[in-house]
């Protein structure tokens, strides 16, 4: 699957690093359903950590589609509500 972070880069991640950021991303689903932006704020920078320690960031000239586009980690709750999906912001098959 391949990720981009808004502001940032994109992020190859393989299927351990998949399953782990789906989880946080559940999290991060569920706080914007309970309407939590501290638990959003907190579940979204984990969010960003865990892709950019976990995943493989491509180069400048590798020009991929992207599976998700994730904020970065100074987004807002409101401001995320726009991009998110059934699935949250990482669909939950790739």
């Amino acid at each position: 699957m391949i990720v981009r972070i808004l502001g940032d880069a994109q992020y190859r991640l393989d299927d351990h690093a998949f399953a782990s950021v789906n989880e946080i991303d559940d999290r991060l689903q569920a706080a914007v359903e309970s309407d939590d932006s501290e638990a959003f704020d907190a579940a979204l920078r984990e969010l960003v950590g865990a892709i950019r320690l976990k995943g493989e960031e491509l180069g400048p000239d590798e020009f991929v589609g992207s599976d998700a586009i994730i904020p970065d980690a100074d987004t807002s709750l409101e401001e995320a509500r726009e991009l998110l999906g059934d699935d949250g912001l990482v669909p939950d098959s790739k």
